[in-house]
């Protein structure tokens, strides 16, 4: 399997490289327009912020390329986010490819922003995506931001408020969670990512 993790300079991405690897996929890192169209599976990794994310994504010539993928496309934590329409976070415009405005979780004194550690997963529809991952399995989520409940919601989670924890529409797939630091849940997800068809 020919994965190619676009090099959105993520700190993530050789964690998400190794644990593809681990899985038997070739995993390259590229930032190369026809490298990346040519794939098999796609994967947009992220860690940072929803601006410099997508001005890392235009400085590279890569947003129009990311919105013409057919492939299976998953993306990771800001991969998931830069999914969406546009995010609080700086204001910023993301790709549009999939409907929602990501906001700002909301913490007080007991609930702790950014949201960071172990979570529960709550199924919302079935889906190959999540095929062997149990609802209410626990992922590791690292984030101050999430993407709302939605039609395209595979499975939820809850930080003060429900929010998108896996999401799909048609070859568009995203995990806010880290699949690279989730033990046997996000093995079984990228073992399934890997497999599905767009």
């Amino acid at each position: 399997m020919d994965v190619v993790l676009i090099d959105s300079g993520g700190a993530n991405i050789g964690s998400v490289r190794y644990a593809l690897e681990r899985l038997g996929a070739n995993a390259r890192l590229s930032a190369d327009a026809a490298t990346i169209m040519a794939a098999e599976r796609v994967i947009l990794p992220g860690v940072g912020a929803a601006a410099v994310g997508m001005a890392r994504l235009h400085e590279l010539g890569l947003v129009d390329v990311v919105r013409s993928l057919r492939q299976p496309l998953l993306g990771i934590c800001l991969g998931m986010q830069l999914l969406f329409d546009t995010s609080d976070e700086g204001e910023t415009t993301c790709l549009g490819l999939l409907p929602g405005r990501v906001a700002r979780l909301v913490g007080d004194a007991r609930l702790r922003v950014p949201h960071m550690g172990w979570n529960r997963l709550e199924r919302v529809r079935c889906d190959p995506l999540q095929a062997g991952v149990a609802d209410g399995a626990f992922a590791y989520f690292v984030h101050g931001y999430a993407a709302p409940v939605t039609a395209d919601t595979l499975a939820a989670s809850t930080h003060g408020a429900a929010f998108s924890a896996l999401v799909r529409r048609g070859n568009v797939m995203g995990a806010q969670f880290h699949p690279e630091r989730s033990a046997a849940v996000g093995a079984r997800l990228l073992e399934n990512f890997l497999a599905v068809r767009a």
